[in-house]
């Protein structure tokens, strides 16, 4: 089984919505045939890395609301990440744009370590509030997951992998992805949003009994999923 999951490593939904996945497969009995692949999406292409700029300022300023209101769409955020062993703090996070990050998984995956550094880079954000946006950062992190420094540094000094991330990006809208984390299961079912494990799950356990089927792609629907778009993030009514 393939899974592909269209994300990015600001998106705090991601982070959220790859810890569900990692724990259905935990248990399901197929897991060593799974496969996950995760492909790039930019939740804000054109908004610069800023180390001087919060993430409660950057959302205050996109929704309209004062860093107070923020803070407190935040906090949402953060106990839905506790929910799933995550430790989120948004108070020292800052304003980081991702295509560079992107880029380097996309070279990541050419020497092996696609999944390693993609869980670095989320871990990095959202945890220890490193700062993606600065090249010393990535190349520090890389070099975490066994990667060669001066190869990485010809990447981030490069756009090298560039058309890799587009391609990405322009299949992904050929899938109707509009928010992330989307996950595409064997190109015959999708996940919309950080769902509920349950949900992870029931799909695993349907696309393998389907397998040899040929059924066009279905959207699993729910109504708690949390989904993060160029808008911000939402985090749906119980």
């Amino acid at each position: 089984m393939k899974i592909e999951v269209w994300s990015d490593y600001v998106c705090p939904f991601c982070y959220i919505g790859k810890r569900r996945l990692e724990q259905a497969l935990q248990t399901f009995p197929q897991k060593d045939k799974v496969e996950v692949t995760f492909k790039s999406f930019e939740l804000q292409p054109h908004l610069p890395s800023d180390p001087n700029v919060s993430v409660h300022e950057m959302l205050a300023k996109k929704m309209g609301a004062t860093i107070e209101q923020a803070k407190s769409m935040n906090e949402q955020v953060i106990q839905s990440a506790a929910s799933v062993g995550l430790a989120y703090n948004f108070d020292s996070m800052k304003q980081v744009n991702t295509l560079d990050a992107h880029r380097l998984v996309k070279f990541a995956e050419q020497r092996g370590k696609a999944a390693e550094l993609t869980e670095r880079l989320l871990s990095a954000h959202f945890i220890e509030s490193q700062f993606l946006g600065a090249n010393e950062t990535l190349i520090s992190l890389a070099e975490e997951v066994g990667l060669d420094r001066d190869e990485v540094q010809q990447v981030l000094s490069s756009n090298a992998h560039l058309e890799e991330v587009r391609q990405d990006q322009v299949e992904g809208q050929q899938l109707g992805v509009q928010g992330v984390p989307f996950f595409v299961f064997n190109r015959k079912y999708a996940i919309s949003g950080a769902q509920p494990l349950e949900v992870f799950t029931q799909t695993l356990t349907k696309v393998w009994e389907e397998e040899n089927g040929a059924t066009p792609l279905q959207q699993v629907q729910s109504t708690t999923g949390a989904t993060c778009t160029d808008d911000g993030c939402e985090i749906p009514e119980k």
